[in-house]
């Protein structure tokens, strides 16, 4: 009876370490929404470790709720926006707690050059909450009126993260 205890304790205690971010292999999907001037919608994202701090991945946004449609006149292809994304996972150099993550990044999108800053925090090994900011460094478009204006502002997008 001892033993079984005492490997049921050990199982236990070990499915409750959730690591935020384990380095080479390391994969996670977020899902959320994403929040901008004048438009919301939905966040999805997939990033793979290459290494012990190092990720790449690939995200996309489509805004659903376009508000003022006359001024903006957002089509498919001005709602939807593709990137592909290298993050810095800094979540075991700062050491807050092994469920965090913090990782800055860059990404290189259908709609500009950009940089993100997002944070990670696993409840179990499997599931946790994620919160990024997103803003251009370098737009295609000098100005963005109209339609060019969604996806080439400061967004913010908050959601829940699976390891996978």
């Amino acid at each position: 009876m001892k033993k079984v205890f005492f490997v049921l304790a050990i199982l236990s205690v070990s499915l409750i370490n959730a690591q935020a971010f384990e380095g080479k292999g390391d994969e996670k999907f977020q899902i959320g929404g994403n929040f901008q001037d004048l438009a919301s919608g939905l966040n999805v994202s997939y990033d793979y470790g290459i290494g012990e701090n190092i990720s790449i991945g690939v995200s996309s946004t489509y805004a659903l709720n376009v508000k003022n449609n006359n001024i903006l006149n957002a089509d498919f292809g001005d709602r939807f926006d593709i990137k592909a994304r290298f993050n810095a996972n800094l979540g075991n150099v700062i050491n807050i707690d092994d469920n965090f993550d913090v990782y800055p990044g860059l990404s290189l999108s259908t709609k500009n050059f950009g940089g993100h800053l997002g944070m990670r925090y696993f409840f179990t090994n499997g599931f946790g909450l994620y919160s990024e900011f997103n803003t251009p460094l370098a737009k295609y478009k000098e100005n963005n009126f109209g339609a060019d204006y969604i996806h080439n502002q400061f967004t913010a997008s908050v959601g829940a993260v699976f390891n996978l």
